[in-house]
């Protein structure tokens, strides 16, 4: 098994790890830019430069395979196509050999008292947890620090893990403005037709004040 990346935009992978046995493969990266293709680091809403490796901004990819546009929609072509760079609207970082690390996306991140919170660093601690069946983290608005992290979870069947344990688990594991500072139990996550999540349905939920 081989991690990738890719999106509809792009039409094909973007990076890989090598398939070769004698390729280096790193656990957690999709690997380097295929043939003919590059990557980059890009600030969040600062420019068109880049970031040094470690650094993490958006991810963005140039290439024979990038899209010229959307279909008749110029203003969402100019916002994602700049200067010959498909902006993904991921966020990612590139270690020093090149590989590519996906972190979140730019629209998921958390605001919280001027420190960036990736909600997938809590999810995947989360769904560490052998409770836990699913997990989804948002972002709630708070007065004083702008946004809190959240979580909505799903336990598994006859788990009695209480709010507290759990809270405990992923918040021994994170920097203290990374902690979660909420956790709902529900039935189920709002999910589109293909399975994923619907954040947005939460983030919505928790601009009006309430629970899905």
């Amino acid at each position: 098994m081989v991690e990738g990346y890719g999106m509809t935009e792009v039409t094909m992978g973007a990076t890989s790890n090598p398939s070769g046995r004698s390729g280096l493969r790193k656990p957690g990266s999709v690997g380097i830019p295929v043939f003919d293709t590059d990557c980059k680091i890009a600030p969040v809403g600062r420019g068109e430069g880049s970031l040094p490796a470690g650094e993490i901004g958006e991810v963005c990819i140039r290439g024979p395979q990038v899209m010229k546009g959307y279909y008749r929609k110029p203003e969402e072509t100019a916002e994602v196509l700049r200067n010959g760079w498909m902006h993904t609207g991921d966020l990612g970082r590139l270690d020093e050999d090149g590989y590519l690390y996906i972190v979140d996306r730019i629209k998921d991140m958390i605001l919280y008292k001027g420190y960036n919170v990736y909600p997938r660093e809590l999810e995947e601690l989360l769904h560490s947890h052998p409770a836990v069946a699913q997990a989804a983290v948002v972002g709630k608005p708070d007065r004083e620090a702008g946004e809190i992290p959240k979580a909505y979870v799903v336990r598994r069947p006859n788990s009695g893990v209480s709010l507290e344990e759990l809270m405990g688990f992923v918040n021994a594991a994170v920097a203290p403005y990374k902690r979660l500072r909420e956790i709902v139990f529900v039935g189920q996550l709002p999910v589109s037709g293909a399975g994923k999540v619907l954040k947005r349905v939460l983030r919505e939920q928790e601009e009006q004040g309430g629970h899905i």
